[in-house]
């Protein structure tokens, strides 16, 4: 800095915040004078280069006001200083506060216009705003002068008017109290005329006045005797209104409505309503009650008046059991009558009150709040006035044991049940839980003694049974079972089939509505009584139990059959036979096997089999009765079939022997339904039970003796194929009656409660889908025993394997295999000639003899001690020869286990690294094999320790198994 200044000194320069001042930012923007503005016009002007030139300028100039140029400037010289070059620098910046200058100058002369003309704008407008003050002073002036001159005249007219109104309201309250003197004596009359909507109308108007001028004592004394008449009025009303609960009638019900809407107590009167009806109900139930009980007992002391109705429901002997609640239901269809008249009295008045327009928006709008809370209250009193309903009827039917009772009168107990349950489903759409449950408390003991009863049958009809085939049409369906005829009607079960036609025409016609001008749905019971209860077992399905044991005989002969099963086949509609009837010959002819024919003929079933069904078909025609214990009912048909598979099982699949033969012919699903119904349905202490047992406990009363095979059914003949007739008439029969279980299901499933709806799922889902998968174990026992599979295997070990040379022809044992499976579908044909085999058994049946003899095969190559690759390729040769005639013999494809040969047979071939995979990769071979692939095939070509390695690996496969 020394040096600069010094330099400055030498050359007669001065400071240079002296020389810089014409650079200072307020010169820099100042603006020019005219001058100036008319030099920098007439100098010749470049736009481009004026704006070159401002562009040049650096960008820190415009940063803003607290920038120091003169700061700036000093810090941008370089050490050493220039005289010319800081004087051209000086130059270059005067060049640009020029162009800078000309640029505002320019920018000011372009705005003057409209600055000019702004100034005008705010001059006019200020001149304006003097005009209005001064109009606004003149007018405040004005208004004053006539407040001043009018007032007075204004207020003596108003005075005069108002005086004028006071003697004109005078006038006419004299007048109204000279009426109201006259109005008592006329009010008086009314009243002993009875005609109390005219009297509370002429009263409330009265009162209305009287309160007008209650102000002068010469009315008071009226307006307390107005009302005290008017209290009496409501006393009176109330006791009329409790009159329409029992006997309702249109005009008394109007005439009482009338009077509370003009007492305006419309809500309160609905509140008394249902205390009346409350009150109806407890005082009807307790008079009928009270009346069969004294009738019954005679002379006895006993005060029954005195007791509560619940008590006095205990005292109800049997023999007026059904004719007292019939009663009962009577007088309380009465009560829920009137209520249901009362309700359409209410839904006509509304709609008639609704239609025209209403004249004011107040009384509209009270009138619609009245109707609003009549309706609801009318609604909710539905509910209320059913359940009082279901709990009198509910302490009535749990006063009495009905265990006792006939079968016909619990039946018609139910049905009157049923009946007043309908009533109260089209009274208030309620499903009757109270009713239900008291329903379902008596019907679930009842019932269970009856399905006891059933199982027991059930299990002397197993014993019986010989398996024969059961003649029944080709296109036998269970629909045409009478059992089973209620799924194509929609009648109620009270109606018997003489008068469903004319039931018909009123079957969409509500029970109110048929019983609206009389009548009572009850009635009926009585009055045809004889009728009803031949229907009522009919539709329900119970005959006697001499009817059921006509059905089932033994079955050891065609003459202990019943005659209508001895036909040809028999229209269960008519019970009639076809005129043009084959004989038993020709109609086994007809039913050649789809063993042979592979065409579908008519169903396998025994007469058990239709028994069962029978049975199914009466328990569901009793779940339309009792429909508080259709889950019950439902699961007492399920152990029926439970049941019936369990005894099919135990008759024909349970052979410990073939179930321990690890190949699956259980599933673990049929395993687990057969150990669920031993475990809840099986009684298995009872052949163990000595003549000195108490008497079964509650859990065994609900189980049956396991079933024995009949002594007439023979399983050991192999000239019968060890019973197959009979195992394919018992399978076949299960199939079927599973068949029949699902296309009931719909049905079931629409009558179990959403609740127990898993139950009815879990049924069809684990057991009587598994119907078919006893086919398995129950002709793997015939397969196993129809070819000589021990013969086989005493043949291979025969066979020499350690040859040298390749044979061209296969071991005798092939053939001897194969003779055995000629000479089984041989006897298959000879049973499908008593029996049809369906193709799906027949399928079953081959399998299983083609999957033994497969694994025998494999069996006999495992004894094999030593083997060359020549014999090797015999066994090839063998296989391949017993593949190509077996499948000459039988349809089936791929045919079973025909790898786990060929796969086995291959393995004799493997190196040892090979081998240990093969190990472990094929468990499906017994230890055995296994030990006998390591020691034949590579046991003269690994050392001892690659042996023991390879054995050790098949013990460790072999330990899980143990």
């Amino acid at each position: 800095m020394q040096k600069i200044k010094s330099l400055m000194a030498r050359q007669g320069l001065k400071s240079p915040q002296e020389s810089m001042t014409d650079l200072s930012p307020v010169e820099n923007f100042r603006i020019p004078s005219k001058e100036e503005l008319r030099e920098m016009r007439e100098q010749p002007v470049d736009p481009q280069a004026e704006q070159e030139i401002i562009n040049s300028i650096e960008e820190v100039y415009f940063s803003g006001d607290s920038f120091d140029m003169v700061r700036h400037e000093l810090e941008k010289l370089p050490p050493e200083l220039n005289l010319q070059e800081l004087e051209e620098y000086r130059d270059k910046l005067k060049g640009q506060q020029a162009a800078v200058s000309k640029k505002v100058a320019d920018l000011i002369l372009e705005k003057q216009p409209s600055y000019v003309k702004e100034l005008e704008r705010v001059t006019s407008l200020q001149t304006n705003l003097q005009l209005a003050a001064v109009i606004c002073t003149n007018a405040r002036r004005q208004l004053s002068l006539a407040k001043e001159g009018f007032t007075e005249a204004s207020l003596g007219l108003l005075a005069n008017q108002r005086r004028r109104q006071l003697l004109t309201g005078l006038l006419k309250s004299l007048r109204t109290i000279k009426t109201l003197q006259r109005t008592d004596v006329r009010l008086s009359e009314m009243l002993e005329e009875e005609d109390y909507p005219g009297a509370i109308q002429l009263c409330l108007e009265c009162q209305k006045a009287a309160s007008t001028f209650k102000h002068y004592s010469c009315i008071s004394e009226l307006n307390s005797k107005l009302q005290d008449t008017l209290e009496q009025i409501e006393e009176q009303l109330d006791v009329a209104l409790s009159k329409t609960c029992k006997h309702f009638d249109v005009t008394h019900y109007t005439k009482v409505q009338l009077a509370y809407t003009l007492l305006g107590k419309t809500q309160t009167a609905m509140d008394q309503l249902h205390m009346h009806f409350t009150q109806a109900i407890h005082n009807t139930v307790f008079q009928v009650v009270l009346g069969y009980v004294e009738l019954c007992a005679g002379n006895a002391d006993t005060k029954f008046q005195k007791m509560q109705y619940k008590d006095l429901c205990t005292h109800i002997t049997p023999d007026s059991y059904i004719p007292c609640l019939t009663d009962l239901c009577k007088a309380l269809w009465e009560v829920m009558l009137s209520y249901h008249r009362t309700m359409q009295w209410h839904e006509e008045h509304d709609n008639e009150e609704a239609s025209p327009a209403p004249d004011g928006n107040d009384t509209a709008g009270s009138d619609e709040s009245n109707r609003s809370y009549v309706k609801k209250k009318l609604e909710h009193g539905l509910t209320r006035i059913w359940q009082d309903v279901q709990l009198k009827v509910k302490a009535y039917l749990l006063g009495t044991d009905m265990s006792n009772f006939k079968y016909d009168d619990f039946i018609f107990v139910l049905d009157i049940i049923s009946r007043l349950m309908q009533v109260g489903e089209e009274f208030c759409g309620s499903k009757s839980e109270v009713l239900q449950e008291s329903v379902k408390k008596q019907s679930v003991n009842y019932f269970k003694n009856y399905h006891r009863t059933r199982l027991e049958e059930l299990r002397m009809f197993l014993e019986n049974e010989t398996w024969e085939l059961c003649p029944v049409k080709s296109n036998f369906n269970i629909a045409q079972l009478h059992e089973f005829k209620f799924m194509g009607q929609s009648r109620s079960p009270s109606v018997s089939p003489s008068r469903q036609a004319s039931a018909a025409n009123v079957a969409d016609t509500s029970l109110f509505q048929q019983y609206y001008q009389g009548g009572n749905p009850f009635e009926m019971q009585i009055d045809n009584k004889e009728d009803e209860a031949e229907d009522v077992l009919a539709s329900n399905g119970y005959e006697s139990d001499e009817l059921e044991k006509n059905v089932y005989q033994d079955y050891d002969s065609d003459s202990d059959v019943p005659e209508e099963l001895k036909r040809d086949y028999v229209d269960e509609q008519t019970g009639d036979v076809p005129v043009k009837s084959v004989s038993r010959e020709t109609l086994r002819s007809r039913k050649k096997s789809d063993y042979c024919l592979n065409k579908v003929n008519a169903p396998i079933l025994t007469n058990t089999t239709l028994n069962v069904i029978r049975l199914v078909g009466k328990y569901m025609q009793m779940m339309n009765i009792l429909k508080p214990i259709a889950f019950d009912v439902i699961h007492c048909m399920s152990q029926l079939f439970d049941y019936y598979l369990y005894a099919v099982y135990t008759f024909f699949g349970r052979n410990d022997m073939y179930e321990s033969s690890g190949l699956g012919l259980i599933s673990s699903r049929l395993r687990t339904t057969l150990n669920r119904i031993q475990e809840s349905l099986i009684d298995m202490e009872a052949a163990g039970e000595n003549a000195a047992s108490h008497g079964p406990s509650e859990e065994r009363k609900e189980k049956v003796p396991s079933p024995h095979l009949s002594q007439l059914v023979v399983l050991t003949a192999s000239g019968t194929l060890y019973g197959l007739a009979e195992r394919v008439v018992a399978t076949e029969s299960l199939a079927f009656l599973a068949e029949q279980f699902e296309f009931l299901q719909p049905h079931l499933d629409t009558m179990m409660p959403a609740a127990k709806k898993p139950f009815l799922q879990q049924f069809y889902s684990q057991t009587v889908s598994t119907a078919s998968e006893l086919r398995k174990p129950i002709y793997w026992i015939v397969a196993a025993k129809a070819i000589d599979y021990e013969q086989m295997l005493l043949l291979m070990a025969g066979v020499k394997w350690d040859i040298k040379e390749i044979m061209s022809q296969h071991n005798v044992y092939v053939d001897v295999l194969l003779k055995e499976f000629e000479q089984f579908n041989k006897r298959l044909g000879d049973v499908s000639r008593h029996v049809r085999i369906p193709l799906p058994v027949s399928n079953v049946l081959w399998e299983h003899c083609i999957r033994l003899a497969n694994r025998t095969l494999v069996e006999g190559y495992a004894n094999v001690k030593k083997c060359s690759n020549e014999g090797r390729a015999l066994m090839q040769l063998d296989f391949q020869q017993f593949l190509m005639k077996l499948e000459k013999l039988t349809d089936i494809r791929p045919i079973p286990d025909k790898e786990f040969v060929e796969t086995y047979i291959k393995a004799y071939y493997l190196t040892e690294n090979d081998m240990e995979q093969f190990i472990k990769n094929h468990r499906e071979y017994s230890m055995k094999q296994l030990t006998n692939l390591v020691n034949v095939c590579l046991g003269s070509h690994i050392n001892k320790k690659a042996r023991q390695k390879l054995l050790a690996a098949i013990d460790d496969i072999d330990r899980p198994k143990r």
